[in-house]
């Protein structure tokens, strides 16, 4: 089944794509926008290599985290000694999207030095570091997904002695083919793309977003993006902001309650986000604001696409997916500084769940599906 995007034509055929109130039917092939006009071949443009590839450093069993709370108004590292330091920065938001991933993976090789040295026995000091990091961020798969790869790389080593080394390999190994996977996302996601679209993001979409713009601009598309600012911690300002402008591409940083009197004045044409879990029902798990602007696109008639690496076969649903509930004081301050009443408390759910009637496609490695057709995900 294939259901139209819900603008005035459709970039791509999507499995079970689902349409938002107010759709129009697309036109025939000859309506079909053209690619904009190049003088040659469209220049590939950079990535910004900064973000994406310096996440995070080993070296003799330090792990060096990029403090992306500061970055770009500070380049700062946060040195990890051990595992319980990388889940402390973890919890911390020292790093965040992608980047607690590979920093756990770090943290795993770390657990494999401490059982040398403790003749500890290897499989269950990485069991009981595999607890810890799973812990720190519940709601984000990736964390979950990596240590369970490492503890299955560390099942097979026989020695303790060559353990660093091997684990070390594999999550480097896990990591390039990590940042290969969603360059197949960016083909994909570029695919949704028309020439002219206003794109909208919410938070930090990382590699999803960024291959994604990156193959549509050398494709010749003329994009602008709009980021939500993404309070607390201002992702989308200063993460997503910076990103966008070293691909060249118009950025325009707004508050978090702009986006649907930007739809009403027609100044968004597509919503796209990264996903921290993708349900098998179709339910989409992101940064908590998502929700809201993918109501409004749904009353706008503006397309939903949330990128994901696969769905999560583990959550049939979002009750089971648990929601990250961070300190109410997060909420009360911005960039260290008390912007709340000192008379008011605060609440914060890190993550909300977007229900599958309001996204139009999950951008995957293996194409775009429906919601409603995220089982034929496993059979690509």
């Amino acid at each position: 089944m294939t259901v139209e995007d819900p603008r005035p034509t459709s970039p791509a055929e999507i499995p079970g794509q689902r349409a938002a109130p107010g759709q129009r039917a697309a036109p025939g092939p000859a309506e079909q926008p053209g690619p904009a006009e190049q003088s040659g071949p469209p220049e590939q443009p950079e990535i910004p290599t900064f973000l994406l590839r310096n996440v995070a450093r080993y070296d003799d069993g330090v792990v060096s985290i990029l403090d992306r709370r500061r970055y770009p108004f500070e380049v700062a590292w946060v040195e990890c000694p051990t595992y319980e330091d990388v889940a402390r920065a973890i919890e911390l938001m020292v790093t965040q999207s992608l980047g607690p991933g590979l920093c756990a993976g770090y943290a795993m090789v770390q657990a494999a030095c401490a059982a040398r040295r403790s003749a500890e026995p290897l499989g269950e000091e990485l069991a009981r570091a595999a607890r810890r990091l799973i812990a720190t961020r519940p709601t984000n798969s990736d964390i979950r997904l990596t240590v369970e790869y490492m503890v299955r790389a560390g099942a097979g080593v026989p020695d303790p002695g060559e353990a660093e080394g091997l684990l070390l390999a594999a999550i480097e190994q896990r990591w390039s083919e990590e940042h290969a996977r969603y360059r197949s996302i960016g083909r994909h996601g570029a695919g949704v793309l028309r020439d002219g679209d206003h794109v909208l993001t919410h938070c930090w979409a990382e590699s999803g977003l960024v291959y994604t713009l990156a193959e549509a601009v050398r494709q010749g598309k003329r994009l602008d993006v709009v980021c939500t600012e993404t309070r607390p911690y201002l992702q989308g300002a200063r993460l997503t902001a910076d990103a966008v402008a070293d691909l060249g591409i118009p950025v325009t940083v707004v508050t978090d309650g702009m986006p649907a009197a930007l739809m009403d004045r027609g100044r968004i044409t597509t919503f796209m986000t990264g996903a921290d879990r993708v349900t098998m029902d179709g339910h989409v798990i992101n940064k908590i604001g998502t929700l809201g602007i993918a109501i409004a696109a749904a009353r706008y008639a503006v397309p939903y696409y949330a990128f994901c690496v696969a769905p999560d076969t583990t959550a049939r649903g979002r009750d089971d997916v648990p929601i990250e509930e961070r300190s109410p004081d997060e909420v009360l301050s911005c960039l260290g500084t008390r912007t709340a009443s000192p008379k008011a408390s605060g609440y914060y759910p890190a993550f909300d769940a977007t229900p599958p009637d309001l996204v139009t496609g999950i951008v995957t490695e293996r194409g775009v599906f429906g919601p409603d057709h995220l089982e034929e995900y496993f059979s690509r």
